[in-house]
This record gives C-alpha cells, sequence and structure tokens, in this order.
C-alpha cells in the first residue's frame, strides 16, 4: 500500500507539475551568446550562458502558452549590444500584448556610470524595480575615440595608410589628432539616431512623453527615489520582494494561493529547451536553414584563442555551411545571421558567392544583422533576397583602408638594425622598418582603388541601386539600421525571428516549417579527418593559438608579428 501510495503522489506531482503556472525568468548578468558555440572553447566559455536563439523561441511559445502568467528579468552584469537588446526589447513586448506580466529588476542600472541602455532595455517591461540602494544612469549616448597619431610620431612610429573613402574612419586614430568633418559628421547622426530610438523607446513602454524623456536624459542620472519620482522605475524592492510579488500574482489561482496553483519559476532557455522534441523536424520534412557568422571575418576555419580575443568567422567554415544547406534538397530557405565588424576582403568575397549560388539554386537566402554587421560584414550580406536589421544595428561602411605602420625611427632609438637582402624591386614593399616607395604607393592605392570598386559595384547590383548612388551611400560610412531602410541598404527593421518568418514565407513554407542550424555534423564526423575539401567534418572550427590573446587586434594595428611575440628567432620568410 505505501508502495502504490508513493507512486500516485509522485504521478500527482508530476501532472501538477506539468500544468502549475510558469514563471519564466532570465539572468542577463552573464550575457548572451549570439547562437550556438562552434569550436569547443566557445562552448566551454558559453556553458552559463543563454542563447538568444533560445530566449527568442521560448518568449515566442510562451505567448500562447496558458500556463505562462510572467516574465522576470534581471537586468544587469555584463553589457548587453544595443542590437540585442532590441531584439530582446521586441520579444518582450510583444510578450506583454499578449496578456502576460513583465518584470524587469536591476540591482542598479550603472553603479556611478552610464546605465542608459541597459535602461532601454527594461523600460520594455509593464513593471521595473529597482533594488532601493541602486542608481538610474539615464545620461544619453557618447560615442568616443581616442588619436595616437602624435603619440606614436613621439615613439617614433609613422602610419603610412589609405582609404576609401573619407567616412572610412577606422584608420583615423594612427593618422589624425582630431576628428575629421566626415568623421564628426557621421558619429554625430549615429549618435543622433540612436538616441531617437531610445528616447521613442522608453516613452513607448513607460507611457511618457517623447519629449519629457528627452528632458530626463538631459537631467540624469537619478538616484532611485528620483527615478520612482520621474516615472522611471515603480518601486524600490529587493529581489526577495520582487519574486515573491510576482510569484503571488502568478500563482493564485480562484481568489487564493493553493499549493496546486502555487506558480512554478523556469529558466526560458530550459522552458525553449522542453519543447524541443516537439518542434525536430520528421525525417524527410522541409526546413529552414539557419548559419550564423560571428565575429571578424578571416581566411580559414573559425574559432578563437584560448587566450581571450574573441571569435572569428572563418569564411571555410561559413562556406561549408551555406554550400551544405545549398546542397540539401530539404532546405527550402537559408536564414544568415550575421554579426561581424568585417575583416579580410579575400575572405568576405568567398561568402558572399555562396551567397550567390544559393539563390542562383533557388534557394531564398535572408539576412539578419545582429550588432553590427559593417564593412566585411555588409559585404557578405549584401547579395541576399533580404536583410533586416535592428534599428541600432551598425551597418555599411562599404569601403576599404589599407597600409602599415613604419617602425624604423623608433627601432633605430631602441639600438635595433635592420639589414635585407632583397630579390625583386618590391621583395621588402611590406617590411615595417621602411617607408613605401612612389612606385610601392601607386600600387597600394590600385589595390585599395580595385577593392573600392568591386565593393561598390556588387553593392550597387546586389541592391537595385544605380552605381553614382551606391558609391554615394558608401564611401566608408556606417549608418545604424533606421537610417540604412531609408537608403535603401537594408529592407526591413527587425530580428531573427522576423527573418524566419520571411524566410518560410518566400519559399511559401508552412508557419510551422522547423528550423535547423548548419553545418549539421555528427559528433563522430567531428573526430575523424575529412576525406575531402567537400567533406562536412571539413569546416569544423577550431581553436587558434595566437600569442597576443585579447590584444591580438590592437597588436596586428601596431604592425606586430601575427603570432605573437613568440615567433622562432631567425625564422625566414620568403614573401
Amino acid at each position: 500500500m505505501d508502495a502504490t501510495r508513493t507512486i500516485v503522489e509522485t504521478v500527482d506531482k508530476l501532472r501538477q507539475r506539468r500544468t502549475a503556472p510558469l514563471v519564466l525568468e532570465l539572468d542577463l548578468t552573464e550575457g548572451l551568446s549570439e547562437g550556438p558555440p562552434a569550436d569547443p572553447l566557445g562552448a566551454l566559455l558559453s556553458m552559463r550562458k543563454a542563447r538568444l536563439t533560445d530566449v527568442l523561441s521560448g518568449l515566442k511559445r510562451a505567448r500562447r502558452d496558458p500556463r505562462v502568467r510572467a516574465l522576470i528579468v534581471k537586468v544587469g552584469g555584463v553589457p548587453l549590444g544595443l542590437g540585442m537588446v532590441q531584439e530582446l526589447r521586441t520579444a518582450v513586448l510583444k510578450l506583454r500584448a499578449a496578456g502576460k506580466l513583465t518584470v524587469a529588476f536591476a540591482e542598479t542600472f550603472g553603479e556611478f556610470g552610464a546605465g542608459t541602455v541597459p535602461y532601454y532595455l527594461a523600460g520594455a517591461f509593464e513593471r521595473v524595480y529597482l533594488q532601493p540602494s541602486g542608481d538610474v544612469g539615464l545620461t544619453g549616448v557618447a560615442l568616443e575615440q581616442r588619436f595616437v597619431r602624435d603619440a606614436l610620431a613621439k615613439a617614433g612610429i609613422e602610419y603610412q595608410l589609405g582609404q576609401r573613402h573619407e567616412y572610412k574612419t577606422a584608420a583615423n586614430m594612427f593618422t589624425q589628432n582630431h576628428m575629421t568633418e566626415a568623421h564628426r559628421e557621421s558619429a554625430a547622426r549615429i549618435a543622433e539616431s540612436v538616441t531617437e530610438q531610445i528616447t521613442a523607446g522608453i516613452a513607448e513602454g513607460r507611457s511618457l512623453d517623447p519629449d519629457r524623456v528627452r528632458e530626463l536624459i538631459d537631467q540624469g542620472p537619478f538616484i532611485g527615489a528620483e527615478a520612482v519620482e520621474a516615472g522611471l522605475v515603480d518601486g524600490l524592492k529587493y529581489r526577495d520582494e520582487v519574486y515573491a510579488e510576482t510569484l503571488g500574482a502568478a500563482g493564485i489561482v480562484g481568489g487564493a494561493e493553493t499549493a496546486r496553483g502555487a506558480a512554478r519559476l523556469l529558466y526560458v532557455s530550459r522552458y525553449a529547451r522542453s519543447a524541443l522534441p516537439g518542434r525536430l523536424p520528421r525525417p524527410g520534412a522541409d526546413v529552414v536553414a539557419l548559419v550564423h557568422g560571428n565575429g571578424m571575418i578571416r581566411l580559414g576555419r573559425s574559432g578563437r584563442s584560448p587566450l581571450g580575443g574573441g571569435g572569428a568567422m572563418g569564411s571555410d567554415t561559413i562556406c561549408a555551411a551555406l554550400r551544405s544547406a545549398r546542397r540539401d534538397e530539404k532546405v527550402r530557405a537559408i536564414v544568415f545571421r550575421v554579426d561581424s565588424p568585417g575583416g579580410s576582403y579575400v575572405a568576405s568575397d568567398a561568402i558572399w558567392r555562396e551567397v550567390v549560388l544559393a539563390r542562383k539554386a533557388g534557394k531564398p537566402v535572408i539576412v539578419s544583422m545582429g550588432e553590427l554587421a559593417a564593412s566585411g560584414g555588409y559585404f557578405v550580406s549584401m547579395a541576399a533576397d533580404l536583410i533586416v536589421a535592428q534599428p541600432g544595428t551598425l551597418t555599411g561602411s562599404i569601403g576599404v583602408f589599407g597600409g602599415k605602420p613604419v617602425v624604423g625611427e623608433l627601432l633605430g632609438k631602441l639600438g635595433v638594425v635592420t639589414e635585407a637582402v632583397t630579390e625583386g624591386a618590391n621583395a621588402g614593399m611590406f617590411s615595417t622598418t621602411r617607408e613605401f616607395s612612389d612606385g610601392q604607393w601607386e600600387r597600394v592605392n590600385a589595390w585599395l582603388d580595385r577593392i573600392y570598386a568591386d565593393f561598390v559595384g556588387k553593392v550597387a547590383d546586389g541592391r537595385g541601386l544605380d552605381r553614382d548612388r551606391a558609391h554615394e551611400l558608401a564611401r566608408g560610412r556606417v549608418w545604424t539600421g533606421a537610417d540604412a531602410v531609408k537608403h535603401g541598404l537594408v529592407d526591413e527593421i527587425g530580428g531573427l525571428e522576423d527573418a524566419l518568418v520571411m524566410a518560410r514565407r518566400r519559399a511559401d513554407l508552412p508557419t510551422t516549417t522547423p528550423v535547423r542550424t548548419y553545418p549539421r555534423m555528427h559528433p563522430l564526423e567531428r573526430l575523424f579527418p575529412p576525406e575531402s575539401s567537400e567533406d562536412r567534418s571539413a569546416s569544423g572550427a577550431r581553436v587558434r593559438l595566437e600569442a597576443w590573446g585579447p590584444v591580438a587586434r590592437i597588436a596586428a594595428d601596431l604592425g606586430l608579428p601575427v603570432y605573437g611575440p613568440l615567433v622562432l628567432p631567425g625564422w625566414w620568410t620568403i614573401r
């Protein structure tokens, strides 16, 4: 009898657990991962991070689930970029419109520091609570640029750089000691556009007049009590008080809280994955392929350094993923998620070609831009059928720059003598110990002109613009997504979920058509060497041992050895 009672009680508890009201929970203090990890190290580093794709799918499912009563999100910790914040805001507003209670809690929106973007996220929630000791650092948008030309000159370093064109300002920190007119114009418009978006979002979420929000931005930051008085925060509460209030409201059944009706907490990502079996495609079913391209664009395979510095979008990996999706007869459309500041022109061109081939094969390609898709990030996107971006996505930067630092004077000051033996007039052209000759500088400019002409020509073809108009929008200028839509560089404002909807619509697929991430590899395929370059396992990401680690980008900009200071002395390279 005892055993029977235990079984009955266990079954009853499981049934209650399955039917009890749910309060979904999301902790953003560790940040969010953009997509599934591309390499083993990425998987290790993102173990405690929720994935944006899981959060978005979970919140979408929650809108239709009567068990879900509320959402509590802890805001703060690792900063989230504006594009990701806008993606989350949209999902929260839709959940709120579906009648679910949405609650944002923060210990502080900037502890004696800026907190504009975190508060902008919180402003989308129905209720916003702040720990009594916290503040609201709503102070506006600031874009700061440092210039090191004069400092480098004192050290004996001079940069020889060419750019196409005046708005391609990435190299200005090395070649200027102030903002050029074009640089200031571009930065000012970005700050203005972002401020417009933040003001409108806070005004809508907090039911305030936009002019009043703009006044509040100029008056910030706010002590907690001042934020409550201004209508920015609903109350000052500690975490336990926020949770008790929300769980109590969600767990009330028939006017009284009961054991059967008590609400249960569940992380959004766990909730999303609990629905996974029902979303798996049936054997032979049509699917939408999802390809993630994150980080600096480089030749070779995707991966990251174990010493830090972020991940990289390898052309071999992304091309193989797009190629695999193109050749899979069950894939009817492709969504290419791009979050990249650019990188290698040659690598970007290889990825661009695979996007073109996918479209030629009759498979619609929809690009979803994340935080930024600029320069090379725009290059890999521009051939898609449709481009979708957030209002705050940084995109465009259609241009190029190149050159080298000249450190001969510095080395002389340090007593370092450099001698070279060369065969060929330009064999030492890229040496950092001497300047370009007039003839070499002419070749550099020819290279820059060729790349810029190719870039602008492909923009014109891909976006249906005449070449003069494409050049006018290019010139290296960075646009926000909101402005890029106005100029025809982006088609729609939206996020990843919107891109998936558009992909299904373009391919005449049902709204329930599942999504499958590419490249798809069985775990065993990752263990064995590939048979050929066409083998899917050839696209696997890898760990890159780059000794500069987190300062790899700065080291490369300064002309230091690519593999860091641990290069074997006396290593001869024929260039």
